[in-house]
């Protein structure tokens, strides 16, 4: 069994990303802080896991009545816009 961050062959076994500044600050917003081995496609899913997850409680208000059916579209579109950074294609989310 190989520890991890051990090498095999003088090549390490786990890579480090650069997140683009940017991204960054948009994970931030949603209290997302990856390390700098996480990987892109993890915090993705997680971020859409989050989205998701927001979005089934947008729409069980909505069945609750908490607010009229004509705002949901729009209360939609705002939770899109706060998760901008889902848009972007993954390779974008590095330098």
């Amino acid at each position: 069994m190989r520890a991890v961050g051990a090498r095999v062959s003088g090549v390490p076994t786990s890579m480090t990303y650069r997140y683009r500044p940017e991204v960054l600050a948009q994970l931030a917003v949603h209290g997302v802080v990856p390390r700098d081995t996480t990987r892109p496609e993890l915090v993705r899913e997680f971020v859409n896991d989050l989205y998701r997850y927001e979005l089934r409680r947008l729409r069980d208000r909505l069945l609750r009545h908490e607010f009229p059916k004509s705002q949901y579209l729009g209360l939609v579109a705002q939770m899109r816009n706060r998760y901008a950074v889902l848009s972007r294609r993954i390779w974008e989310w590095t330098q």
